[in-house]
């Protein structure tokens, strides 16, 4: 059978695409390229049919769309800080492109669209762990975009009679993740820093928690969501998380230790944007389609050092 991965070359469908590789499937990557990058996939771009284009652009989801079973809609515009700077471009990629998205698979009789949502929805709720009976209430650009995203996603099921799911990932890691940057992700960019020697830059206090995903566990989702009975595909959303939260310190001094260096974190005021604490309650994924974490974060963040270390030479 025939995949499309839109944002195929970013890091989490760049890792879903080899995954999808290894059931023995098509893989079709709809990518423009603004942040994902070719080098993701140089190993696997004889395996796979790249598509050059945007989400925003019907022809192209059109020409990807052509074939498939299902769509990964992984494109997105990502990042908190972006979107602050940014508001109207992170609307335009993640809620047009999404409705484009939406609209294509449907025009081409395409039933089933997994979609990447975003733990972010839930905002400052102070109640803990998160739980998809919460209400949504982002605090920035992307989380609001995202939100809306969901919406459509519910939408196109109720309306129209579409198979949707949406996983609301929590702070995904592993390789291919990209470590430099303005707006680089916070894993690799402490493994990075501390790989040259430099002193890693903390937003806050580094008391913020979060539920750290290693990508297996986020590409089991989507094959899982992928295969999930019809009548459990109506949108709204489920948790894509480990069910264990972690602090930016703690997270510093166990990559240390696992590194074998000693270098003082810069720590910097707090970003717009950002919440305080992030912990999943993964009771409906498990539920609603089998979902259990695969690697936890200790042995995630072992591989991910391993990763950026043969990597970052």
């Amino acid at each position: 059978m025939k995949y499309l991965i839109t944002g195929g070359a970013g890091f989490i469908g760049s890792n879903l695409a080899r995954y999808i590789l290894d059931k023995g499937h098509e893989v079709v990557v709809l990518d423009n390229f603004a942040t994902g990058k070719r080098e993701n996939l140089a190993d696997i771009m004889d395996k796979i049919t790249l598509i050059e284009g945007d989400i925003r652009d019907k022809t192209a989801v059109d020409a990807a769309i052509s074939g498939c079973v299902a769509i990964f809609h992984e494109g997105a515009l990502g990042s908190v800080p972006r979107s602050v700077a940014d508001p109207v471009a992170s609307h335009d990629t993640n809620v047009n492109g999404t409705l484009t998205v939406l609209q294509s698979a449907r025009n081409a009789n395409v039933k089933r669209v997994v979609f990447a949502a975003s733990s972010s929805a839930y905002g400052e709720q102070p109640e803990s762990p998160k739980i998809e009976t919460m209400p949504a209430l982002p605090i920035s650009p992307y989380a609001a975009s995202k939100t809306a995203c969901e919406a459509y996603m519910q939408t196109y099921a109720a309306a129209y009679k579409m198979e949707t799911i949406s996983l609301r990932y929590f702070n995904v890691f592993g390789p291919r993740q990209d470590p430099f940057g303005a707006y680089a992700a916070v894993i690799p960019a402490f493994v990075s820093k501390i790989l040259r020697g430099e002193q890693p830059e903390v937003f806050g206090d580094g008391e913020q928690t979060r539920d750290f995903c290693y990508i297996e566990n986020v590409c089991y989702a989507n094959w899982l969501a992928a295969n999930a009975p019809a009548e459990n595909c109506d949108g709204r959303p489920m948790n894509i998380a480990c069910n264990s939260a972690v602090s930016l310190n703690q997270i510093l001094n166990k990559l240390q230790q696992l590194m074998q260096k000693n270098v003082k974190p810069i720590y910097k005021p707090t970003r717009a944007g950002d919440v305080k604490h992030s912990l999943a309650d993964i009771t409906l994924a498990e539920k609603k389609i089998g979902y259990k974490p695969l690697v936890y974060f200790d042995e995630g963040l072992e591989r991910a050092i391993n990763w950026y270390t043969e990597n970052l030479k």
